[in-house]
């Protein structure tokens, strides 16, 4: 016969050895679990924020301005400035010029004077005709023109005009060309 105190050990064992085996299923199975990625750190040490497919609209006495597309922006840790990639820029018609696009490949947004600093194939189309193409062209929110002092090619119907420094004023759609102007005008084809 057996004796309790033989029962007793192997069910003190029997008990042990199942606490033993949670134990080390619990474990087990913790270790297996997959653990989250860790972020990447692709943003600069001085960006705080990046967004895709980003908008920006100016707003004036409840008319939309000028609307801003940028596949990418980036906004630095101050906040004042978006930096911009792939821009596209529309000027809304009004009752004395018309639609102005703008197209580049980077540019900058200050949030505090609404101003934008378009760089990279600056590709910009009016309404009535004109097309002007720079490297290097900024906005003035404030008196409403786009400036360069760099080269641009300007086109206008029969007018090709090269220039280095130019002022588009968007209200009225007139253009000032500041030094080196080299134009051609191309002559009526006669039948």
């Amino acid at each position: 016969m057996v004796s309790p105190r033989n029962i007793r050990f192997a069910l003190a064992l029997l008990v042990t050895t199942a606490i033993v085996g949670i134990v080390a299923a619990i474990s087990m199975k913790g270790l297996h679990t997959t653990l989250p990625e860790p972020v990447s750190q692709q943003l600069p040490q001085n960006i705080d924020v990046a967004l895709h497919h980003a908008r920006f609209t100016e707003m004036r006495e409840g008319t939309t301005v000028w609307e801003l597309v940028a596949d990418r922006a980036e906004y630095d840790k101050t906040g004042d400035v978006a930096y911009l990639s792939d821009v596209h820029m529309v000027f809304t018609k009004t009752r004395t010029s018309g639609a102005i696009t703008a197209t580049a490949a980077k540019g900058e947004y200050s949030t505090a004077t609404r101003n934008v600093r378009l760089r990279g194939k600056v590709h910009v189309v009016t309404e009535s005709g004109m097309v002007f193409d720079t490297e290097s062209l900024d906005y003035l929110a404030e008196p409403a023109l786009f400036r360069t002092s760099e080269h641009i090619d300007f086109k206008q119907a029969r007018l090709s005009l090269s220039a280095i420094g130019m002022e588009l004023n968007v209200k009225s759609e007139t253009s000032r060309f500041f030094r080196s102007i080299d134009a051609v005008v191309k002559g009526v084809a006669t039948h």
